[in-house]
């Protein structure tokens, strides 16, 4: 019988994803019923993002909602967790008075206590933060909030490069990577549950397996990946641009299930601004590295990241930047604007620059990159492209919504599909028929 009924609200990015679907997937076990309304729920977990200034006020803002809630009567009990829970820890209660508890990153496994307690109760205790984990965690038994047929794979937890801008390491600890059988048994049993799409997440996934095994694994392990049943796709996001392999690009170019897909966050072009980023890559490394992939991985689309308006960037580094991108023709760019992080190294740089100068740059670089996607997209009418269905098209009746191998969901365009007795999971090849922007629009010819 279920006992309490439990709200969740998980924001973030992909591998804060997995946590919300470990904790739902523990809170379900023990039987809390699962509420799509905070609104009258018993319970409202927030597993929260604490990256950047926006995030973080996005994560302060649903907190206070659930808290309203809770003084009106409606909620009985609001629990924190995730990356602002670790990053505040006991300044959030001061900041959002009415917060019952704070679960640390490495307290998930603790959830259902935290809540128990606070149905019973018990309010002597507030905070729940253990020691960043020294073994990598396990995401088994996980109750999925993504559509059945693709979920993300976390293949290790933290990160060991210290970039200047980024508080990540400060949050979520030291790289460690899941002990390859660990990971080739998550998958199966995201398989087993009807997974045709495995996405691949960590901080750094290119780093994967140095820390357990002295060498990096991952060209190992996807292999193994590559060779399962019952699965179609596998895309690689947060690729590190070190430690490609001529083993890993082999294994990227060869694999049958592997997409030609990377998302490699480059942040910057300029060997100055990289330096003071504290990269660990620079322009030559950089352009070798995308002529090697272009060359040996057919098709590929290259996803990458840009942060603008770092401190001391001068517009030379810029428009270097600029010209870089526009030559590159990346097939997909995001543009960050430098937000400015208490505690990180780039803090105390010299040379900061004013919001408008920042957006005023993000601006420009997206507008490059915009006539290099929108050209890209034009040229896939008339091609024939294996597209996965993730839902009915709301704006059109009739037709779905879809992906191709260059896009992954949340992040990237969408293929909207016209065809019949269609249903989400659906792999189909379909003729691409027409392109607007960064979408595409296509007709099913037959299910695969």
């Amino acid at each position: 019988m279920n006992k309490a009924t439990l709200a969740f609200v998980s924001l973030g990015c992909a591998k804060n994803l997995v946590d919300s679907e470990r904790m739902l997937g523990l809170l379900a076990q023990d039987g809390f019923a699962l509420t799509p309304e905070a609104d009258g729920a018993d319970v409202v977990v927030v597993n929260t993002c604490g990256f950047i200034e926006a995030s973080r006020q996005e994560s302060l803002g649903v907190i206070r909602e659930m808290v309203d809630l809770k003084q009106r009567g409606r909620v009985r009990a609001v629990v924190v967790a995730g990356c602002l829970a670790e990053r505040e820890r006991e300044r959030l209660l001061d900041e959002v008075p009415g917060v019952d508890h704070l679960v640390g990153v490495f307290g998930r496994e603790e959830i259902v206590d935290v809540c128990n307690r606070l149905l019973d109760g018990r309010h002597e205790q507030q905070t729940l933060f253990r020691p960043a984990s020294v073994r990598a965690m396990n995401d088994q038994a996980r109750f999925r909030v993504t559509p059945r047929h693709y979920a993300y794979l976390k293949i290790s937890e933290g990160c060991d490069r210290l970039c200047t801008f980024c508080s990540i390491p400060s949050m979520r600890g030291k790289h460690v990577s899941k002990p390859l059988e660990q990971i080739i048994g998550e998958a199966r049993e995201l398989i087993e549950d009807g997974v045709r799409e495995l996405i691949l997440v960590a901080q750094d996934t290119t780093y994967y397996g140095l820390d357990l095994y002295g060498q990096v694994r991952l060209a190992e392990l996807l292999r193994e990946l590559d060779q399962l049943d019952d699965l179609d796709w596998i895309r690689i996001l947060y690729a590190y641009p070190m430690y490609f392999t001529d083993d890993l690009m082999q294994t990227l170019a060869e694999a049958e299930k592997i997409l030609p897909y990377l998302d490699i966050p480059l942040q910057h072009i300029n060997d100055k601004v990289l330096r003071r980023m504290q990269r660990r890559v620079n322009r030559q490394e950089t352009e070798t590295l995308l002529k090697q992939l272009r060359g040996t991985i057919a098709n590929l689309v290259l996803r990458t990241t840009f942060i603008v308006g770092f401190p001391g960037e001068t517009e030379e580094q810029f428009e270097e930047l600029c010209e870089f991108v526009r030559d590159a023709r990346f097939e997909r760019v995001g543009v960050f604007t430098y937000s400015f992080e208490p505690n990180t190294p780039s803090a105390r740089l010299d040379g900061h620059l004013p919001e408008e100068v920042k957006q005023e740059r993000r601006n420009r670089l997206m507008e490059i990159q915009q006539a290099n996607a929108f050209a890209w997209s034009a040229a896939q009418v008339g091609k024939e492209l294996d597209v996965i269905l993730d839902a009915p098209d709301a704006e059109a009746p009739g037709c779905y919504v879809g992906r191709s191998y260059a896009d992954a969901p949340d992040i990237d365009g969408v293929v909207r599909i016209k065809g019949r007795k269609l249903r989400p999971g659906d792999l189909v090849r379909a003729k691409i028929t027409g392109a607007d922007g960064y979408d595409l629009f296509g007709r099913a010819l037959e299910v695969r």
